[in-house]
């Protein structure tokens, strides 16, 4: 292990750089370094000598080269094991750099404040995003990381004081297995930024293709290299005896939300959460929704929040009670009243924003978990699942209006047809086989899950019980005969939406030509497995 002897600091990330590099000048480290990081190094009166001054050559193109020369990287790279690297180092005049601390331009953050879209952000924003994607420290960071056996190298903050530990504890060294360890991170990180950018670009021209709106704009990746970190450890999984944690996406597109009051969030907290998420995106109108075990079993829209909270608990109240309320504005006092009033038991409320006086009075039950997410938009453009057999991925379900096709006698006005394609966008949101009768902007019945959809409808109408008369009702798929048209007909289910497809399509039209019933087929099928 060599001792210390000269470091070069060169951060966009300031936190805790003045108490490391004021330890680095106690233990007698010159330190190197650019920019911003000298002149935070200056004003803190820590000593340190410009990269220019060291390399004898200026910063130039609007500092785009600064660090990319041979002193730096001939500095990192040489061998200190070898002769023959030393001989050519002192014949160069290359001094060892021992410490490189390089932490990032802020790509990922700046794309991600700034949501980029080909589309509709100026050039301005997207050069901000170019000029953010960071040559020189990256290939620090690199070099440093290649030869660990003589140098160590950081990239994150948080690592800090484990380098001021390992030089208190060797004199001014650090051991092998902390360089290599360090070195270890360095690659992950610059993989991931190198991801994030490529993903940028690649998303970037797609979006100024022409494929149509509908079928999605990003084509299927042809390898996967995400990276998760952990982001928070569970209580445990989905059951008492399986150990759990959330891992996010480094410089992923994951939504952000804030857990404002209650207890812990679980494993299964966060698939409710993520199923409450999937309804709330799919209305503009102010919409409430109560989820339970991942299924909705409750969606009302409301001339106000106040009023789809009361709707929505009105579908199902014996499944609503211990489940998840879901708004899609924002919270206020009213509402928050409504909800406590009509649920004696619920485990969270989530919205896009509690007004201060509707958070307040929410606080008042200890255990309820209050999430405020801020951003409805789903993310980015593709659905993951992780199964034994690999990652399945697909593009997001967002076909928003298919076209209808009347295939029956009996047909709606415009207004009864908005009710049923009220039904068509929450039976999207439900686990198939899936049924749901819906009447004044308002689930009755859901039938969710079943292995045969004649269960679902039968469900369906059982929960609506008399609701279910001159109902709208929707199916996720299409029906594979008559028999479930024979159950809405003694229901006097009044119309019905379904993709179609079945080969026993005539026979199912001409069931619901008998009943006096109107069906629309969609052409499009919205299963949820």
């Amino acid at each position: 292990m060599q001792r210390i002897k000269r470091a070069l600091l060169s951060v966009s990330d300031k936190t805790g750089l003045i108490p490391f590099a004021r330890f680095l000048h106690h233990e007698k480290v010159e330190i190197l370094s650019t920019g911003g990081t000298l002149a935070a190094l200056k004003e803190a009166r820590i000593p340190a000598r410009s990269v220019s001054d060291f390399t004898g050559f200026p910063e130039i193109l609007e500092g785009r080269v600064k660090t990319l020369h041979p002193k730096i990287h001939g500095g990192i790279l040489y061998r200190r094991d070898k002769q023959s690297h030393a001989r050519e180092a002192r014949e160069h005049g290359l001094q060892p750099i021992d410490l490189v601390v390089v932490n990032l331009y802020p790509f990922e953050e700046v794309i991600k404040r700034r949501r980029f879209s080909a589309r509709t952000v100026s050039l301005h924003l997207k050069q901000t995003a170019i000029e953010n994607i960071d040559i020189g420290g990256p290939a620090m960071l690199r070099s440093a990381a290649k030869n660990h056996e003589s140098v160590v190298v950081v990239t994150d903050p948080a690592d800090y004081p484990v380098i001021l530990e390992e030089m208190r504890k060797h004199g001014g060294k650090v051991s092998p297995g902390m360089r290599s360890r360090l070195a270890e991170k360095v690659f992950e990180r610059t993989a991931t930024y190198d991801r994030a950018i490529a993903d940028y670009l690649k998303q970037n021209r797609e979006a100024r293709s022409s494929r149509p709106k509908d079928t999605g704009t990003a084509s299927l990746p042809s390898r996967l290299d995400a990276v998760y970190e952990k982001s928070e450890t569970l209580r445990y999984g989905e059951n008492p005896h399986q150990r759990g944690a959330l891992y996010r996406e480094l410089g992923g597109s994951g939504l952000d939300f804030k857990v404002l009051h209650g207890k812990e969030i679980s494993f299964n907290n966060l698939l409710d959460f993520e199923a409450t998420l999937n309804v709330l995106h799919e209305f503009d109108r102010p919409t409430a929704c109560v989820v339970k075990h991942t299924n909705p079993c409750g969606i009302a829209e409301g001339k106000n929040l106040t009023q789809a909270v009361e709707k929505a608990i009105a579908c199902d109240p014996m499944s609503a009670f211990g489940g998840i309320v879901g708004l899609n504005r924002s919270c206020d006092l009213k509402t928050a009243k409504k909800i406590y009033e009509l649920l004696n038991f619920l485990e969270i409320v989530v919205t896009v924003r509690f007004e201060a006086k509707a958070l307040e009075f929410l606080k008042t039950r200890k255990n309820v978990r209050l999430i405020e997410i801020g951003d409805l938009t789903e993310g980015g453009p593709w659905d993951l699942r992780f199964t034994k057999l690999g990652v399945l991925l697909q593009d997001r379900d967002r076909i928003a209006r298919p076209k209808l096709k009347w295939v029956t006698k009996a047909r709606l006005g415009k207004r009864e047809l908005e009710e049923l394609f009220f039904a068509w966008k929450c039976v999207k949101t439900v686990r198939s086989n899936a049924i749901v009768i819906a009447q004044d902007r308002q689930t009755v019945g859901i039938g969710a899950g079943q292995m045969s959809r004649v269960d679902s409808v039968q469900i369906a109408i059982r929960k609506a019980g008399f609701r279910a008369e001159g109902g709208f009702l929707a199916s996720d798929a299409f029906f594979p005969m008559p028999d479930s048209i024979k159950l809405a007909e003694k229901a006097k289910i009044k119309a019905i939406i379904q993709p179609g497809g079945s080969i026993r399509d005539p026979e199912v039209i001409e069931a619901c030509d008998r009943a006096g019933i109107a069906m629309v087929l969609t052409g499009v099928r919205h299963f949820r497995h």
